[in-house]
Formats: structure tokens, C-alpha cells, sequence
């Protein structure tokens, strides 16, 4: 987390703000750290890590599009996709596909897949 100083005058500081208040303000103020949000959301759920992978793409969504604008272009009710994207939420891949296809679009960006050999493991002679 970084570290920045406010000035007294600023009604709330962003160290004394709800976390979900600050990171909408700070996705409002820096693209590059939404693209990370839903570069990293992403990662997550390819990872196999789902339960994370779908927190970190509920935030993105409450602090970029919001649920109301993505239910109104998904044709799905904003507490439909809230359940989606929670921990334990369990949408059909082409639903969820979808989603993130159009949050690529939102943002601007096209996410791709770079093949990464896996850590060495240490192998048993037989």
C-alpha cells in the first residue's frame, strides 16, 4: 500500500476511508491501477483460485462500471451480478466470459495469455 500525505483540509483522508471507498477513489484517479485490478482478477480465476480471482473482479466492477450500468448492458439484475461475483458465486463460464469481455472493452484493453514454464519440481528417480 502506499503511503501519501493529505492535507488538513481534506474532508477525509484516504488512510481513514472505508477500503472500499478508497479503492474507488483511487481507480477513479489511476488507469493504470484499474487495468491491474482486472488484469490481476483475471489471473486469479486462470490460476485456479477462483474465490479470489472473483473478489478482486467484484471490486473492479464497484469501483469502475458499477453493478446498475453492467446488469443494464448484461440484461441481468445488479444483485443477480453481485451474487455472481462473490466468493462463492458460481456463473456459467460463457456468462462470465461475457463479462469480462466487456469490462476489457470498458476499460480500453485486451488481456492475453503469455505460456510460462511451471517452477521446477524435484523428480524421483524410479
Amino acid at each position: 500500500m502506499e503511503l501519501s500525505e493529505t492535507t488538513p483540509s481534506a474532508e477525509k483522508s484516504e488512510s481513514t476511508r472505508k477500503p472500499k471507498e478508497s479503492l474507488q477513489a483511487r481507480a477513479e484517479r489511476d488507469p493504470a491501477f484499474r487495468k491491474e485490478l482486472l488484469r490481476e482478477g483475471v489471473c486469479y480465476l486462470l490460476s485456479g483460485d477462483v474465490a479470489v480471482g472473483m473478489m478482486v473482479l467484484h471490486d473492479y466492477i464497484h469501483a469502475t462500471v458499477g453493478f446498475p450500468k453492467l446488469g443494464e448492458v448484461m440484461g441481468r439484475s445488479p444483485e443477480s451480478l453481485r451474487r455472481m461475483f462473490r466468493p462463492d458465486g458460481n456463473p456459467h463460464a460463457s456468462y462470465l466470459f461475457e463479462i469480462i469481455a466487456f469490462l476489457q472493452k470498458n476499460e480500453g484493453i485486451t488481456l492475453s495469455l503469455r505460456a510460462t514454464p511451471l517452477a521446477s519440481r524435484s523428480r524421483r528417480s524410479a
